[in-house]
């Protein structure tokens, strides 16, 4: 599918959330360390798992708004909300009004908000691809997002914590910009939102009958059990690949520390925004080569090989006590998370019906979000056990998962022949 076919949407997000993209990823790998210096790092674990508790309830309830209310829609108020956020967090990590606290609120509300966008956005992609473009439209925007990956986290090992504020309203600005965008060249795509009728229908109805519908529709996607086992090994492999922005970030600047690689000398921080910049840059090289190679291969088996793999790089990354260690690791790692890009978005795609696109790739978001909640709880795990058996724990949980999505697979196709 060639660019120029693109639903202007498609094009208009393209741009804008690069642009948005850049700007939070010069800012959120190293909020781990913010935090931690200034408030203590089991603090820093205990209120992340809160504002992703949150988070989870505002991601079930965006994939409702986004069906009823349209996707563009949630979109802009997602933006506003996010940028509104980052605000607070600027002001109270100012000198003057300096708080860290209210600058984790800030955080908190623009997490919040960011959860409403990805499930209207996931939908809006399928209500404008055919089928078999999919994997290959949703392989270009996680390209994308990885080319951030790779400038934002060096824009901000440079700048964020001399010039944290400043960094902050870059993304209040991208924000602002994307906002323009959608509101200026967007369109409605949701099916709901579009048919007048349908949309008069579900507005007519009390909010205690939408919450009793929304339980009612969650409690029907979940009774299957392919889609169940889904999200559990999501929520379980979820562990290994999020602690690039939880665990890895501590590891290497208290363990690893001050390094030099090719006669140039990095501190820790430098240093961790250099191994993020080469997940990012691994992962926006080969998107489009590593979807069309996985394609050729059965799904079952690329799930479970990303997650044997992702157990492979956690250990090594575990007895890493230098810079190249973490550098190997952190390739394998990219690799994992290459195997299945694409496909996982295509798998929800395929399995959901039209009407309800967005709740389902809400309720798939909760491999994330669910994710995020625990995620947290290995910092506080590596202050009683050390780093090692943290490590360890990850690994072995990845591997676990590989063998649920193995299982998962199977009943998959079990069901699919039947039909």
């Amino acid at each position: 599918m060639k660019f120029k076919t693109w639903d202007i949407n498609l094009k208009v997000r393209l741009f804008g959330e690069a642009l948005l993209d850049i700007s939070f990823w010069a800012v959120f790998p190293f909020l781990t360390i913010y935090f931690s210096d200034s408030i203590g790092r089991q603090t820093t674990s205990l209120l992340l798992i809160l504002s992703q508790a949150l988070s989870v309830i505002t991601a079930l309830l965006g994939g409702y708004f986004a069906d009823t209310y349209g996707r563009k829609r949630m979109m802009s108020i997602s933006v506003i909300g996010e940028g509104a956020g980052f605000l607070i967090f600027a002001i109270a990590a100012t000198s003057m009004f300096h708080s860290p606290y209210i600058a984790f609120l800030g955080f908190m509300i623009a997490s919040i908000f960011m959860s409403f966008y990805q499930p209207a956005s996931q939908a809006m992609i399928a209500d404008v691809v055919k089928p078999e473009h999919r994997s290959h439209v949703y392989s270009i925007f996680y390209m994308m997002i990885n080319i951030a990956v790779v400038i934002g986290p060096i824009i901000g090992a440079l700048v964020f914590n001399k010039y944290t504020s400043q960094t902050l309203i870059a993304i209040v600005l991208a924000d602002l910009l994307l906002l323009f965008l959608l509101t200026k060249f967007g369109h409605e795509t949701a099916p709901m939102a579009i048919n007048p009728e349908l949309r008069l229908a579900q507005k007519q109805k009390k909010l205690t009958t939408v919450l009793m519908e929304q339980i009612r529709n969650y409690k029907l996607i979940f009774t299957d059990k392919v889609f169940f086992l889904y999200i559990v090994a999501g929520v379980i492999i979820s562990q290994s690949f999020m602690q690039l922005d939880l665990l890895f970030p501590l590891y290497i600047t208290e363990v690893i520390g001050d390094a030099s690689i090719f006669s140039v000398q990095l501190t820790g921080e430098q240093l961790f925004g250099f191994i993020v910049s080469i997940n990012g840059f691994c992962v926006a090289l080969l998107t489009v080569f590593f979807t069309r190679m996985m394609s050729r291969y059965r799904e079952k088996l690329v799930f479970m090989n990303s997650s044997f793999l992702y157990g492979i790089a956690i250990i090594l990354f575990g007895i890493a006590t230098g810079p190249w260690g973490a550098i190997v690791a952190i390739i394998l790692f990219s690799f994992a998370e290459l195997m299945t890009v694409g496909i996982q978005q295509n798998f929800v795609a395929k399995i959901a019906p039209d009407d309800k696109r967005a709740m389902y790739f809400s309720a798939a978001g909760l491999r994330y979000t669910f994710g995020k909640v625990i995620a947290p709880l290995a910092i506080t795990l590596s202050t009683f056990v050390g780093y090692f058996a943290t490590f360890a724990t990850i690994a072995v949980l990845a591997v676990i998962s590989g063998f649920i999505y193995f299982y998962m697979y199977s009943l998959y196709e079990k069901q699919d022949r039947a039909q």
